[in-house]
């Protein structure tokens, strides 16, 4: 008998054989199990689409990792109240602050990949940590997906009111001439006003006293008390100090004039050539989170950083609005910052110290 009549007689011999699957015909169950499996594949699509098409059916929790009123909460709060909005479910603002974001970036990392924990990160946990830590208990290129791109901010060098310089050079004389008892705030070790005033440091050859914070508002507070002399701080919760005349500002880290304070000059005019630095500011939330989720709101927070309102209000906070890229792009520029920051952190001799 040939191969072919064999074939044939397989699928038409009335008495065909059995196969393990109930002793239905082959040729019916091997249908019927594709069947199956394509109406399982279906169904476990669907349950997982669902909670995207669903999303969100609860209130979510948008984390800040530093205290009230600096420029990471600013924002946090100003995108929450038109989030809230738009999705129809409340948006909790809830500031964790300590350890240079670490312990709200972990927490934020540690949540279940649903999308309703959220995080207003600045380059700090998402960049700047990698290098400047020994180790993390995340790993923000796997462990946190960035969502939208809010804001680049600025910087401004301000002193003490009653400090006796008034620009970059009088500031670097005193703290010569006063080595080792001049002290510096920070909202915490590596953060990016922490890398500032390490690059101040380094350009000029200074002995000076670092202080973390956990935040910028109790570091600016400590300035105008006097605790401290000086501080690199982001630039909207600075400025109504420096207008209020509680502070003076010696000058921002951008090439370019802040549009919210034009007569406060760039340091790279005053005394620090080619100097030019910004942060920038991202929603993020847990690696896992599906992409359809992710893909919602970045089109939400996309449309309420573009909103003319919003964007007016954050440039008059002093920030530079961003429109955002979509998700892909944001993973890949910030595996980029990685390593663009991680030079700079070893170029000022800050890796790995914490």
């Amino acid at each position: 008998m040939t191969t072919r009549s064999i074939a044939i007689e397989t699928i038409t011999r009335p008495h065909r054989p059995r196969d393990l699957f109930g002793g239905l015909p082959m040729r019916r169950s091997m249908i019927g199990v594709v069947r199956l499996a394509a109406s399982i594949g279906a169904l476990l699509l669907s349950l997982a689409c669902a909670p995207a098409q669903d999303y969100p059916t609860r209130p979510v929790t948008f984390v800040v990792p530093y205290a009230p009123g600096g420029s990471t909460d600013i924002f946090a709060r100003m995108i929450a109240q038109k989030l809230e909005g738009r999705l129809g479910r409340p948006v909790v603002v809830e500031n964790r602050p300590g350890a240079s974001a670490i312990i709200a970036a972990t927490a934020v990392a540690r949540s279940a990949g649903d999308g309703y924990t959220l995080m207003m990160a600045s380059s700090t946990p998402m960049a700047l940590n990698v290098t400047v830590r020994k180790s993390l208990p995340y790993d923000p290129r796997v462990d946190l997906a960035p969502v939208a791109l809010v804001a680049r901010v600025p910087y401004v060098l301000v002193v003490n009111q009653d400090l006796p310089v008034r620009s970059v050079a009088e500031l670097v004389k005193y703290i010569k001439d006063n080595p080792g008892k001049v002290s510096f705030g920070t909202p915490g070790t590596g953060t990016f006003h922490h890398l500032n005033a390490e690059l101040f440091k380094s350009m000029f050859g200074l002995d000076m006293i670092h202080v973390p914070y956990k935040g910028t508002i109790p570091a600016l507070t400590d300035v105008m008390a006097g605790h401290i002399q000086f501080m690199f701080s982001d630039v909207p919760p600075a400025l109504p100090l420096v207008a209020g005349g509680k502070l003076r500002a010696l000058g921002v880290t951008t090439r370019q004039r802040v549009s919210a304070a034009p007569d406060i000059p760039p340091l790279n005019e005053v005394g620090m050539p080619g100097y030019d630095t910004a942060s920038w500011h991202m929603v993020a939330t847990q690696g896992q989170t599906p992409p359809a989720i992710i893909a919602r709101l970045n089109a939400e927070i996309r449309a309420i950083v573009t909103d003319p309102d919003i964007a007016t209000t954050l440039v008059r906070e002093g920030a530079i609005p961003q429109a955002t890229p979509g998700p892909d792009e944001l993973k890949a520029f910030v595996k980029a910052e990685i390593v663009r920051w991680g030079k700079i952190v070893q170029d000022a001799g800050i890796a790995g110290t914490e």
